[in-house]
């Protein structure tokens, strides 16, 4: 789920999904909705660029075995 790929991605650079939000100026519950709403493409940019990885990195965690690792996304922001 993406959601949870995005949690994780804040647990591991010690921030607060509300934190990344602030960070990328988006308004406050604008990540969690994505647990039942689409994200904008752009907005999905954005949270990809902060991590260092791509749009397609963020995606593939929902499609990954549960027995298969994530790819890494690194902090460039």
């Amino acid at each position: 789920m993406l959601l949870e790929r995005i949690k994780l991605q804040c647990k591991k650079h010690n921030m607060s999904v509300v934190k990344l939000e602030d960070t990328l100026e988006f308004g406050r519950g604008t990540i969690y909705k994505w647990a039942y709403v689409s994200p904008s493409v752009s907005n999905l940019k954005k949270v990809a660029d902060y991590f260092g990885c791509t749009i397609d990195d963020l995606l593939k965690a929902d499609e990954e075995p549960d027995d298969q690792p994530a790819p890494a996304c690194e902090k460039v922001g």
